[in-house]
């Protein structure tokens, strides 16, 4: 017999009416702005402007919502005179966690390629595949390396960064440092659709005198920095952050530096420098793949606990799953809400990630030959 104050269960087919019942009292708008309420505290404003660009929502529709979310006790919030950041409320909490899958898919989203609006799912197939085609035709590249980095190259060049492939040199854009410079392929292949360069250009991998070598360099359009030596990319970051805030410059730096990486003295040095200096103008994502040329990371020298290393050098630490598109943004959001330090995402990964045969370290170095090549494609048709 069940004591006065037991809970009543729910059974799943109640739960699915409750949702029901939530969804035509709670509109789309609404539940976009419950989902994307961030973990740091931030105004209300900025979580509003953050949505209404990524999902194309006009801001005042989304402050309209915000209200009534406010006068509903879903979320709480501040005024400018009194600011305490927004949050959730525990009903808020609860009605989040029962419409979780209602706001739209970022791997559905739309975003503009070069050859027009795509949704973001298809181009990171695409991007695979030439990343894959470009290797096998080069004979010669870190295959591995590549697959893991796309997704979150991806995310940065169509959804968060500010840039313009007509104009690869404009001032206020946001500059992205590839540390790991061995996953140029997978640069390489984000630029092209992006609209930096012809895609034929991408066979030419490697090639004597053509323009994408092995790593990248400054010559190529749309790339900020050649990098390839380890350990050298944040440095580079940090100069460029530094001379942004000296200039009063809006614009972002991202620095994606391998897990291998790490073992090189002078990231930390780096990392050391941006904290000193409060650079909240920079993101240093880590490819934390768990697999560097000679084998495990933690095997060769042991990085673990990865985050509070970098927390100790006065950094905000997000974790992310680096092959989930909303993940990345999730934490590149909190980033960019994130004042008076810098940022590092550490990005968890799979090494090849995309092809079943060619995930973990198998084909660090590997080059498919044709039969691999072809089953490796058939996997992301």
């Amino acid at each position: 017999m069940c004591g006065i104050n037991a809970p009543i269960p729910i059974s799943d087919a109640h739960l699915d009416d409750l949702r029901r019942i939530i969804l035509k009292t709670v509109n789309k708008d609404q539940v976009l702005i419950l989902s994307n309420i961030p973990r740091v505290p931030t105004s209300i404003t900025s979580v509003l402007r953050n949505i209404s660009r990524r999902y194309n929502v006009p801001l005042s529709t989304l402050r309209r919502n915000a209200q009534i979310l406010k006068s509903m006790n879903l979320i709480t919030y501040g005024e400018a005179s009194d600011f305490s950041g927004v949050e959730l409320t525990e009903l808020g909490r609860f009605i989040t966690e029962l419409t979780a899958g209602e706001e739209p898919s970022l791997l559905g989203t739309m975003v503009q390629t070069v050859s027009g609006l795509r949704p973001l799912g298809t181009v990171l197939k695409g991007l695979r595949q030439r990343v894959l085609r470009m290797v096998a035709e080069a004979g010669s590249g870190h295959l591995g390396a590549s697959l893991s980095v796309i997704d979150i190259l991806a995310v940065l060049y169509f959804v968060k960064m500010r840039h313009d492939p007509s104009n690869p040199e404009w001032a206020e854009r946001d500059r992205l440092v590839l540390s790991k410079g061995h996953a140029a392929p997978a640069l390489y292949a984000v630029l092209a659709e992006a609209g930096y360069f012809p895609q034929e250009e991408l066979v030419s991998l490697r090639r004597l005198g053509g323009l994408l070598q092995g790593h990248p360099e400054i010559q190529i359009p749309g790339v900020d920095a050649s990098t390839g030596s380890l350990g050298q990319g944040l440095s580079i970051a940090v100069g460029m952050a530094l001379a942004a805030k000296m200039d009063e410059a809006p614009h972002k730096v991202y620095a994606i530096i391998g897990d291998g990486e790490l073992d090189e003295g002078q990231i930390w040095e780096a990392a050391l420098t941006a904290g000193h200096h409060g650079l909240d103008n920079l993101v240093a994502i880590v490819d934390r793949n768990q697999f560097q040329l000679t084998g495990r990371t933690e095997e060769v020298k042991a990085m673990e606990p990865v985050g509070e290393k970098w927390k100790s050098f006065g950094w905000e630490v997000v974790e992310a799953d680096g092959n989930d598109p909303p993940s990345i943004l999730d934490a590149l959001d909190v980033c960019e809400l994130t004042g008076g330090k810098p940022s590092a995402i550490i990005a968890h990964t799979t090494k090849g990630k995309g092809v079943s045969f060619m995930e973990g370290n198998k084909f660090s170095k590997s080059i498919p030959d044709a039969s691999e090549l072809a089953r490796a494609l058939a996997e992301l048709a």
